[in-house]
């Protein structure tokens, strides 16, 4: 140890070495700057110089503690852990790659708190910050984008919202070999002298039609200028005779014949209402015998249906035997008191058998029967055994049904022609009943509020021994309704028109490879055929099968949009 001084030897030894380590630190810190001053640029401001040798001096740094940085070799003196090297090109952002979720500009490194509200700081996506500024492209021009609101530069449309990638599809890389379309039809036109309107028309939404230039309020394109044909000119489209085949095509005459009015309906099988009686009691009783039991039973003419016992038929019965002896003392007024009190026992209901055998007997009946008026079926009973029963009330209702109504509904535009007494077919193919001959017998004066049809009566037989027996009431049935004929009609089939709701449409040929779709007026159609009243001409052709293809192509609102001088393309700078 040393004896001169306080300290020991080993000590100053250990100082010594420390001093050695520094010096030997320095060169090695000082020596790219002595090299970069050798090598720099004759004027360059030595300034600058040393500021970039101490950048690059400072190419490493502690993983734990990155404010600590240094060469490559050296240690952290906070950890003792060997400095690693930093990225060059991080720069701000790898110090700061964290921002706090609920205040963005709070940044640092991963582990640190938000200075504001003290959360831990989240991973910030490097990338975001350019994709949030340019969420919307162009629909036409992918490459042009921007933010909701911008526009296009070269089609001037809003810039929609781009929706993210969706996963690869595995198939993305197959490839599927078609056969090559046929080419479309050409179109032509035939002008028939019209004066032609200036109209502006979005290109990607043609139902917005101006009178001005202006844009789209849809998608914000310019409205282009379209020349619009006059209203009585007529698109032809060139349809080729291989094309014919393809798709069918099939054509017929229209030429002059005779329509027969007839309609087929649908109708119902009703009771006929003159064929149905109540059977009342005129007096009060009590029913001691009943012999109808349920609705729907048959009964004959003449059956019993029941028994009553009233005071007022047993003092009724008492005063015609009295007559009747009266009439032996004193045959003038006998007679006249005789007729009254036979008279009262039929009014009271009492059936004439019964009167005879009163005269037979002599004797007073005090259960009266009363028997059915006519045959038929019970179709509704409110009497019991035991009953007491008085006028005013329904016991028993009877339905003939030798003969049955059957309403059909015909709709308002066929009512015109319809009259009573014109022949009906009626058919109930359930019961394996066909073509029942009758007749129109009545025809309502009001329509169906609901349905709008009117109701049209038809009476037909309906006998029981009838092969497949007796139509039912409530059965739905098949109508047809005749009417007389309309001769030197220009007709065509009813499968050549197109029924577009604001018109009828035909495409008639024009000539071999060329077709025009033309308007219509109806008149009557009956049995596949349709009158013709305005539209075409006796002797030309219409298309009866591939007409809705060939209408299509001459796009019936459209083709009138289509100019007689090709209008601008509207997707001449898209880039496919």
């Amino acid at each position: 140890m040393c004896t001169k001084c306080s300290c020991g030897g080993q000590d100053r030894q250990t100082k010594r070495k420390t001093q050695v380590a520094t010096a030997i630190v320095v060169a090695l810190a000082l020596t790219p700057v002595i090299w970069t001053l050798a090598h720099a640029a004759p004027g360059q401001a030595p300034q600058s110089t040393e500021v970039s040798a101490v950048a690059a001096a400072h190419t490493h740094a502690c993983p734990m503690h990155p404010e600590e940085t240094g060469m490559e070799g050296d240690r952290c003196p906070i950890c003792n852990m060997f400095l690693t090297e930093v990225d060059s090109h991080a720069g701000h952002d790898a110090t700061h790659a964290h921002a706090c979720p609920m205040h963005p500009e709070e940044t640092g490194m991963e582990g640190y708190r938000c200075a504001i509200c003290n959360m831990f700081l989240t991973e910030v996506d490097s990338h975001a910050g350019h994709d949030a500024t340019h969420t919307h492209a162009c629909p036409m021009h992918p490459e042009e984008t921007g933010m909701e609101g911008d526009r296009c530069p070269i089609c001037n449309m809003f810039l929609t919202e781009v929706e993210e990638e969706e996963e690869t599809d595995p198939h993305a890389g197959h490839t599927l070999q078609l056969d090559p379309l046929p080419p479309a039809p050409a179109l032509e036109q035939a002008s028939s002298g019209g004066e032609a309107t200036i109209k502006y028309v979005c290109p990607m939404h043609p139902q917005i039609v101006s009178d001005v230039p202006s844009t789209c309020p849809i998608c914000g394109m310019n409205l282009e200028k379209v020349e619009m044909g006059a209203a009585t000119e007529e698109v032809v489209v060139g349809v080729s005779g291989g094309l014919q085949q393809a798709l069918g095509v099939r054509t017929e005459t229209v030429e002059r014949g005779t329509l027969w009015r007839y309609v087929k309906t649908l109708g119902t099988v009703q009771y006929n209402q003159d064929a149905i009686s109540h059977v009342h009691t005129r007096v009060p009783g009590w029913v001691e015998k009943l012999a109808v039991n349920s609705v729907g039973q048959q009964v004959e003419k003449g059956d019993l249906l029941y028994e009553l016992y009233s005071p007022d038929l047993v003092n009724a019965q008492d005063d015609y035997l009295q007559a009747l002896d009266y009439l032996g003392q004193d045959p003038a007024r006998g007679k006249a008191l005789l007729r009254k009190a036979k008279l009262r026992l039929e009014l009271l209901g009492i059936d004439g058998s019964v009167i005879k055998t009163l005269e037979r007997t002599g004797q007073s009946l005090y259960r009266v029967p009363f028997y059915a008026p006519h045959s038929g079926v019970v179709s509704a009973m409110d009497i019991r055994d035991g009953m007491y029963i008085e006028p005013g009330k329904t016991q028993i209702e009877l339905v003939d049904l030798s003969t049955v109504w059957v309403i059909a509904d015909v709709f308002e535009n066929e009512q015109n022609w319809l009259e009573v007494g014109r022949p009906a077919d009626v058919t109930a193919a359930a019961q394996g009943l066909f073509e029942i001959e009758g007749e129109i017998d009545y025809i309502y004066p009001e329509l169906d509020p609901v349905t709008r049809s009117l109701q049209v009566r038809v009476k037909l037989p309906n006998p029981e021994d009838r092969p497949g027996g007796q139509l039912r009431p409530g059965s739905l049935v098949d109508v047809e309704l005749y009417g007389g004929p309309r001769r030197g009609l220009l007709i065509v089939p009813a499968e050549a028109l197109i029924l577009t709701g604001r018109e009828n449409r035909v495409v008639v040929q024009r000539a071999d490879n060329s077709f025009a779709s033309v308007p219509v007026r109806l008149g009557m159609m009956s049995q596949g055929k349709a009158e013709i009243l305005e539209g075409v001409n006796e002797g030309d052709k219409v298309v009866v099968s591939g007409q809705f293809l060939i209408d299509s192509e001459a796009s019936i609102q459209g083709s009138l949009r289509r100019m007689s001088q090709p209008a601008a393309d509207p997707h001449a700078g898209h880039q496919h």
